[in-house]
């Protein structure tokens, strides 16, 4: 429909949503919109319609095509919002707005010092450290939610599917796979509630990049900076990471480090290792898969 248009792929991407969003008002009907943006993601292309801005104010070429690809994405929910004004809608939607992964900072290259994009948080995109893991998240619901206020409770993307269904009001229905989310219904509608014994995992035991298969230098940068394979737990402001490569633990106190520079793990030795066996534990019960010793041949766990 669009090939040959003079037309970004985030422009183009909104008007179908547009489009989607007519049917539903014209059926009268509820609906559901997942509006994923192919930006900001490499490779990277201008958006014309804001780089030459960019271009003009100093920036790099690959720094103005990133900028442009994040002001074309900021237009396109604007032009959503406008639309759910013009309708009259805002009062009747949840809007939730969330990243898929931490910022990009290495590969392809960014501009300025790497693994700084997303400071105070360590790393990036990739990464076990939280520039990898921790995202940005909006929620917008009616009558719920309170402007200009913030919970710090810690929440995982399998989170959204159950909290999605009890927005909605759907009580009975049935699954194939495990639930492994929990709603966080409760923590919009009650902002003081804290849950410190929530148990998160991570788990990555393959190389990140395919950088990391050929260039030396790019694999000990990437190793440094949390790159390589690794499994993570975080259970209340405590946070370990067991990078396989280095057989290394980390273990950080979040709510004191948000920024990963002090491991912990030789200080408090219980709490790493109980960490590293519930991990470990956890993991084998989902039957995961592990990296293996190429000398020995052996399975490597985060606890030994």
């Amino acid at each position: 429909m669009y090939h040959g248009q003079d037309i970004f792929l985030s422009e183009a991407l909104t008007l179908e949503a547009k489009k989607a969003l007519d049917n539903a008002r014209y059926l009268k009907v509820p609906f559901y919109l997942y509006m994923a943006h192919y930006a900001v993601h490499a490779q990277y292309k201008p958006d014309n319609r804001f780089y030459q801005y960019y271009i003009d104010q100093g920036f790099s070429k690959q720094e103005a095509e990133y900028a442009a690809l994040l002001e074309g994405m900021d237009k396109s929910l604007g032009d959503l919002l406008d639309y759910l004004k013009k309708y009259d809608m805002m009062k009747n939607t949840i809007i939730m707005f969330m990243s898929d992964n931490g910022g990009l900072t290495l590969v392809p290259p960014r501009g300025g010092k790497p693994f700084t994009h997303n400071l105070p948080l360590k790393a990036g995109k990739g990464s076990g450290y939280e520039g990898g893991v921790r995202e940005p998240m909006i929620v917008y619901w009616p009558g719920v939610t309170t402007p200009n206020t913030t919970n710090d409770q810690y929440l995982i993307i399998e989170d959204y599917f159950p909290t999605i269904l009890q927005m909605a009001g759907i009580k009975d229905y049935k699954t194939v796979q495990n639930i492994d989310g929990k709603s966080f219904v409760p923590y919009l509608k009650d902002n003081s509630i804290r849950d410190s014994t929530r148990v998160l995992v991570w788990h990555f035991p393959n190389n990140w990049q395919e950088g990391a298969q050929s260039a030396k230098k790019y694999k000990i940068i990437a190793e440094k900076e949390g790159m390589g394979p690794y499994s993570a737990i975080r259970k209340g402001d405590w946070k370990l990471i067991y990078f396989y490569g280095p057989r290394r633990a980390e273990l950080y106190n979040l709510k004191n480090d948000i920024g990963e520079h002090y491991n912990l793990a030789k200080q408090y030795q219980h709490k790493a290792a109980a960490l590293a066996q519930q991990l470990t534990e956890i993991l084998k019960s989902e039957k995961a898969q592990f990296p293996v010793d190429q000398a020995s041949g052996k399975k490597l766990y985060p606890y030994q």
